[in-house]
């Protein structure tokens, strides 16, 4: 069983506008929030129509957002996410200490390095060898950049594969 199973959930789309209540049709384009918990190291998905985000109507605590298309029932499931937006919440995660961000961040990484966005360039060891660091060079960025540590939080399959789910849940166009 994960140690982020019931810790660290990030809550799933709606399929409704948080601002005005109202389904959102499939097809039609949307905003997609991450917004912090006050309480907690967790995020909360909200959908906004567009006209409501148009309008400036914001969640607290947003964490990140992007635009993305309302899928239709019989869709298949796909990520509706770019590139930029992966890359975006990498980077706004790297100065994350808390336990779950940074597992959340980890997980993240596997994922660009999937993509190829990201690229493995070594690791490195912290302290008295008790914390690693994987170093990660961006596509299309030199030798001559210092590389991006990720801490490596050491997770169980299970772990990964809990996070992996989560941020996959969060990420698609499925209401």
């Amino acid at each position: 069983m994960s140690r982020f199973g019931t810790q660290y959930q990030v809550s799933r789309p709606t399929g409704r506008c948080a601002a005005t209540g109202q389904p959102l049709q499939p097809g039609s384009v949307c905003i997609a929030c991450l917004c912090e918990h006050a309480d907690d190291e967790g995020f909360d998905r909200l959908d906004y129509s567009l006209e409501a985000w148009e309008s400036g109507t914001r969640p607290p605590r947003l964490f990140s957002f992007w635009r993305t298309t309302v899928g239709r029932p019989d869709d298949r499931r796909k990520l509706l996410v770019d590139d930029e937006v992966l890359m975006d919440l990498f980077e706004r995660l790297a100065d994350d200490e808390r336990p779950q961000r940074v597992a959340f961040r980890f997980v993240l990484a596997l994922i660009l390095m999937r993509k190829r966005l990201l690229r493995f360039a070594g690791r490195k060891a912290g302290g008295e060898g008790e914390t690693e660091w994987w170093l990660m060079r961006p596509k299309g960025v030199g030798t001559d950049q210092p590389p991006l540590e990720v801490l490596n939080p050491r997770l169980a399959d299970d772990d990964v594969r809990e996070l992996t789910a989560q941020l996959s849940e969060v990420l698609r166009g499925e209401f």
